[in-house]
């Protein structure tokens, strides 16, 4: 069995382990920036253990802690098709990132080269990037040790969007196949884009766009796509493009500041380019998420500010591609995937048009239920999320085209481009953003036609502090408590008593809290019920 040990045990000693306990979850390890030298090395090395385990195959490592703060940093892996890491990973890379000795971390490492029979034959291979957090480089030097020790090939893609990472990982691994995924390149990402979107839109001009891009790497990121892109295809005004300003990354700006404080990015009023009725967008630090927004009077009225999430996204996105599928006339179903914390008035609207699944929280599990649609779409309520085509989709959609003629040739032709366009791999912002303008483009709306389509019912979220979490068990894609037994009796009496009430409880993934989300048909109802529900949570921890 192949593992280098005394290169491994000779590197090791310059990224000592903190005495901190990391866990591997949905986003990889996630914390402070100066605690994750020693967990960037040793996931160089697992990175390449994983590489060796699907024959020598690309794997990624991206540094990023997306919209966290400055100061933080951390890691996570990309499965060889680009998707997210297999789970049967994550806690072998848990014990990895926490052996306290040199000869702990040999150990965990031959437990990983002995249960998946690594000898290497294959020369491991690992696609790494970075986002533009001051502490980036340190950590990518990091990796770069654990790979060495491997003595594993690496590709250094450079400064990069986690989507575009994803890409790279998919595109280097099907270069060779019949249906190559695209160029293993930055510049390949950027014009697989914009061909598909040109070929999409056509002459259809959509509305101008204003765009946070969070002072990260989105910033670079849109300004290579719209290098890329004929002159004057889109009218976009970029905002918040401060990269490497200490201090700046998702400073008061970004999708997740959007998102949660429900309010324009900071200083935005002061921007000439904001008028009432303009289409605006963010994206997070790493340009994975995007929520778009626009306002109905002076920005400096807050009443004016009207937010269109992951839910709205959704429901344009699976509205359109339900009426394109239709159009072919094909047998394809088209579904849509939701959790729990979707808008009740963004469920009703999907389900008269399409079916809809709920899943639990987290990306991986809206991802796999996607994939058991011809045609999933999946987008969270802060703005993360993509639409899936499945082979059997793909296929019946290009045999179709042979022979169609007329406004069923055009549906196929634009889903076939969409399905290009669309970076299936994983959410993706800058991807997103043109699935959005081109919808909006095809059907002639602005903003305000697209939130015409549902108002959403005012909601709350609150997060009470507990002593064991663990106390509070789920059911029905955590929407229903079991655990403790007489709670959700408790609960659902309060929502009976509100007009288009709703409520649910589900204990933090990653700290000692419970979560409460509440909605109601009036805002004093639904800031009454989460206030009610905390209160039976508290009592009853």
């Amino acid at each position: 069995m192949y593992l280098p040990e005394h290169e491994i045990a000779d590197a090791s000693p310059a990224f000592p382990k903190p005495d901190q306990r990391l866990v591997y979850g949905t986003a990889g390890f996630r914390t402070k920036a100066d605690v994750l030298a020693s967990t960037c090395f040793r996931m160089g090395i697992v990175a390449a253990l994983r590489s060796l385990s699907l024959d020598g195959a690309a794997v990624g490592l991206m540094v990023t802690a997306s919209h966290n703060p400055e100061p933080d940093n951390g890691i996570k892996m990309v499965d060889s098709m680009g998707q997210m890491l297999a789970p049967e990973w994550e806690p072998l890379c848990t014990a990895v990132a926490n052996a306290e000795t040199v000869d702990e971390l040999i150990r965990e490492l031959r437990r990983i080269v002995d249960a998946f029979r690594l000898d290497g034959t294959n020369e491991p291979h690992v696609v790494y990037a970075w986002d533009t957090r001051p502490s980036s480089p340190a950590l990518v030097d990091a990796i770069r040790a654990g790979l060495r020790a491997m003595g594993a090939k690496s590709t250094e893609g450079g400064l990069l969007t986690t989507p575009q990472l994803h890409y790279l990982v998919l595109a280097s691994n099907t270069l060779q196949s019949p249906k190559p995924f695209g160029e293993p390149t930055e510049q390949g990402y950027y014009r697989k884009l914009a061909d598909a979107y040109v070929a999409v839109a056509g002459d259809r001009r959509p509305p101008p766009l204003v765009v946070d891009c969070a002072n990260g790497v989105g910033t670079r990121a849109l300004q290579g796509l719209l290098h890329v892109l004929p002159p004057n295809t889109l009218e976009i005004t970029a905002l918040r493009t401060a990269v490497g300003e200490r201090g700046q990354l998702n400073a008061g700006c970004g999708a997740d500041f959007v998102k949660t404080q429900q309010r324009l990015p900071n200083g935005y009023a002061d921007e000439s380019a904001v008028q009432p009725g303009t289409l605006m967008c963010s994206f997070d630090g790493d340009a994975d998420r995007i929520v778009f927004y626009y306002l109905t009077g002076p920005a400096s009225d807050p009443a004016s500010f009207h937010l269109l999430d992951g839910d709205k996204i959704a429901s344009l996105a699976a509205d359109y591609l339900a009426d394109l599928v239709k159009t072919t006339g094909l047998p394809l179903q088209l579904g849509c995937v939701q959790t729990a914390y979707a808008n009740g008035a963004s469920t009703a609207y999907l389900e008269a048009k399409v079916p809809i699944t709920c899943t639990k929280t987290g990306v991986k599990h809206l991802h796999h239920a996607a994939e058991q649609y011809d045609v999933g779409v999946y987008f969270e309520a802060n703005g993360h999320g993509t639409v899936l085509f499945s082979p059997r989709a793909m296929e019946q959609l290009e045999q179709a085209m042979a022979n169609a003629e007329g406004a069923k040739a055009a549906a196929l032709r634009e889903l076939l481009s969409l399905a290009v366009m669309i970076n299936q791999t994983v959410g993706d912002a800058l991807s997103d953003m043109l699935l959005v303008l081109v919808i909006l483009s095809a059907r002639a709306w602005d903003a305000r036609a697209w939130d015409a389509c549902y108002t959403d019912l005012p909601n709350r979220l609150a997060k009470v502090s507990v002593r064991d979490r663990t106390v509070f068990q789920t059911t029905d894609a955590e929407r229903r408590l079991t655990s403790p037994a007489t709670l959700q009796a408790q609960i659902d009496e309060l929502v009976r008593a509100v007009p288009s009430g709703r409520a649910f409880v589900r204990p933090s993934g990653t700290e000692d809290c419970v979560r409460v989300y509440a909605e109601a048909a009036g805002s004093e109802d639904a800031e009454r019920l989460v206030r009610q529900v905390s209160e039976l949570v508290s009592s009853s921890a």
